[in-house]
């Protein structure tokens, strides 16, 4: 089986073809149902985020695969796939590890160097396993590329070349003055609750925010991300210092003294836009959370004598806009009064950032690793028809030893064991050498020719080595399984 990636992302997509294609995570589940139940496809896992969407598979047809998963891409993003082919890109065998591992490094990340992809990865194999589409070539690719990234972060440093999208984006809403000077003090509304929502709070709280919003659909969620900020922020006697640190945004000096982070309802949001300074939002409803209206009639109540925040000294409403689909509408842009962010803007200022010198030697453990990956794929593909051959020899042994018995039934018991044993031996030491030097030939470049070999010079029975596969790939799903389950 060789491993298929057919997507798309920030790089080969503009943000409304990515926008329509994005994915609910009960679609990403049905997804991967309907990929394994296609035939070119063994194996399958999804790796969905704000600025790609990526279907991986183990496939034993090329041109097959990508027709296939080409086409469930489209279907289940509801986008025809005359809209999508033109943004596809297609990576096979090693350059589809190469890709994956680079994703996994934040080479490709919309922020070089970010670090949240290494989560996402993690949520997507887990899905895989949950699923039961994850197989062992696809939970072995998973796992080697969060060993990838977490080498990458800790071995160089890459880290210093790339933040968070959060803080990249409120770097953008901050137009050149210093994050944590800009958020000082202001009244920030958080709108959803979810990783990326609870990472925002999180860095607007260390960045000195002097109030703390959260809303979100599910009221209960945002109660308690609000307690988990007031937690820490009691802890260590203010936000500034008392945060989980949230990407490379320095916190102010001292503790800040802050009104406790607290919950609303969405239907409060508009009451809330009045007096925030700051509004990130990254929620995963399918239609819009802020309308131009909704924003410009808090504008209009703003400018008639609300007080607090913005509204006090004439700034402007800054709001950031992180979700995939959009939550905030776009014409906001061109809206007197509002500095707008969005994952389209951030696209375009991060095609202009500058890459850090650390990216080549990334580069370089992602080469070796694709290396060390397909070795390993290659000796591990042909132990199937290792194991297939010592069955045939075993069971040849066990076939000549009943029959050596009924020629000499006169041996005792004690004998007739020697004599098996012997056999046993004689085997075992001819199979030896050969098998460890195919295992061998097999890790290297074009060694998988060698498994083919094999099987033609022992005459060895397909289905037996095929047997012997589907029972391996189950046990390393059920080990992949119990791994995450409490014992």
């Amino acid at each position: 089986m060789s491993v298929l990636v057919v997507g798309l992302s920030h790089r080969s997509a503009p943000v409304s073809v990515l926008e329509r294609a994005s994915l609910a995570p009960d679609a990403r589940a049905k997804l991967l149902t309907d990929a394994v139940a296609a035939a070119p496809v063994t194996e399958a896992a999804v790796l969905a985020t704000c600025n790609r969407i990526e279907l991986y598979a183990a496939v034993d047809k090329f041109h097959a695969g990508v027709a296939e998963l080409s086409l469930l891409l489209a279907q289940h993003a509801g986008a025809s796939l005359e809209e999508l082919t033109p943004h596809l890109y297609v990576h096979y065998e090693d350059r589809a590890v190469h890709h994956l591992f680079t994703v996994g490094c934040g080479l490709d990340s919309m922020v070089v160097g970010e670090g949240q992809i290494l989560g996402q990865i993690k949520e997507s194999l887990a899905l895989g396993q949950r699923m039961h589409t994850a197989g062992r070539t696809l939970n072995d690719l998973f796992q080697q590329a969060l060993r990838v990234g977490k080498r990458a972060h800790s071995e160089t440093g890459i880290d210093k070349a790339g933040q968070s999208l959060v803080s990249f984006g409120l770097t953008q809403l901050a137009a050149g003055a210093p994050v944590a000077e800009w958020v000082a003090g202001r009244h920030a509304l958080v709108i959803g609750a979810g990783s990326m929502s609870s990472l925002a709070a999180t860095t607007l709280a260390r960045a000195g925010a002097a109030e703390l919003v959260i809303a979100n659909r599910t009221y209960e969620r945002a109660e308690r991300l609000a307690a988990s900020l007031n937690a820490g922020s009691a802890v260590a006697g203010g936000w500034g210092t008392g945060s989980p640190a949230a990407g490379p945004i320095p916190s102010q000096s001292g503790p800040v003294d802050a009104p406790a982070a607290r919950a609303v309802r969405v239907e409060e949001i508009a009451d809330e836009l009045v007096t925030a300074d700051v509004v990130v939002s990254c929620t995963g409803a399918t239609g819009l959370v802020l309308t131009a209206d909704e924003v410009r009639d808090a504008l209009r109540r703003r400018a008639g004598g609300a007080s607090g925040g913005a509204a006090a000294d004439g700034a402007v409403l800054a709001l950031l806009d992180l979700a995939m689909p959009r939550d905030i509408d776009h014409a906001l842009h061109e809206t007197p009064g509002v500095r707008f962010v969005d994952i389209e803007a951030l696209a375009g200022a991060s095609a202009d950032a500058p890459m850090a010198a650390d990216v080549d030697q990334v580069r370089a453990i992602v080469a070796e690793e694709v290396d060390v990956f397909g070795a390993a794929q290659r000796a591990a593909s042909i132990t199937p028809t290792v194991v297939a051959l010592r069955t045939m020899a075993q069971d040849v042994v066990a076939g000549e030893i009943a029959r050596l018995e009924g020629r000499l039934p006169g041996l005792d018991e004690r004998q007739r064991a020697e004599v098996a044993q012997t056999v046993r031996r004689v085997v075992d030491k001819l199979l030896h050498a050969p098998t460890v030097r195919v295992k061998e030939l097999a890790a290297t470049p074009g060694g998988a020719g060698y498994a083919d070999a094999l099987r033609e010079l022992f005459d060895l029975d397909p289905a037996t080595v095929d047997a012997v596969s589907r029972a391996d790939s189950g046990r390393a799903a059920a080990s992949a399984r119990s791994e995450r389950e409490p014992s």
